[in-house]
């Protein structure tokens, strides 16, 4: 007889609480193969395998996501430009169950709406495939990141131009943010220091205001 495992190590193995595998037996969805003397439950491993099998099978996802995105109002030709890439390859390739996003907002905005959601969907395993006309559409720098969190959520990432080829309009965008993020952080810091300086300045003043009143000690 294969050998049994504790509900703690269960849920382990399946990456949940006991509390839930405890509402899973009550529910009929996983129940143990016996109990102990005391009550408690026992599984088996190849139990567990086959289960967690049987809920990836469940739960593949079959969803696939052709994003396209421009920095700005004035590059929609683009953006159009971008969809029909996308629709053609899918056209080609022979891929169901595609659905279209559009975006404005720059490459090196990670608070985008939709490339939020999508970032989330992607988390939650419900994502199959990522379509990209080019890899700077979903992020301009730190791709590689986003490819490797997608690839380990079950999500293939397909980039259809692996060249950088973004209108320079939108790269010098991207570039004069980078140069005001770091002139405002320069700026904070000047701001923090100048603050530092007047609290030190203020209790060096309050130091020597309470040494100048305080009475002397008997001799």
């Amino acid at each position: 007889m294969e050998s049994t495992i504790s509900t703690g190590k269960a849920a382990k193995l399946l990456g949940l609480s006991v509390k839930t595998l405890q509402r899973w037996e009550r529910e009929g969805r996983l129940v143990p193969v016996a109990r102990t003397d005391s009550n408690r439950r026992l599984y088996t491993e190849s139990q567990i395998r086959e289960f967690i099998g049987l809920r990836q099978a469940v739960h593949a996802p079959s969803r696939r996501v052709a994003y396209c995105r421009v920095s700005s109002a004035a590059q929609k030709p683009d953006l159009a430009n971008q969809r029909k890439v996308l629709e053609e390859f899918v056209v080609a390739k022979g891929l169901s169950n595609v659905e279209f996003i559009e975006e404005v907002g720059g490459g090196l905005n990670f608070k985008r709406k939709r490339f939020l959601a999508l970032m989330d969907e992607i988390g939650r395993r419900e994502i199959k495939a990522l379509i990209l006309a080019h890899r700077d559409r979903l992020t301009r720098f730190g791709f590689e990141w986003f490819e490797h969190f997608a690839e380990a959520n079950g999500c293939e990432v397909l980039v259809l131009n692996q060249e950088r080829l973004s209108p320079e309009q939108e790269m010098v965008q991207d570039l004069m943010a980078i140069v005001h993020g770091f002139s405002s952080r320069l700026h904070g810091l000047r701001n923090y220091q100048k603050k530092l300086d007047e609290v030190l300045k203020q209790e060096t003043t309050h130091d020597v205001h309470d040494a100048q009143n305080r009475p002397l000690s008997d001799a």
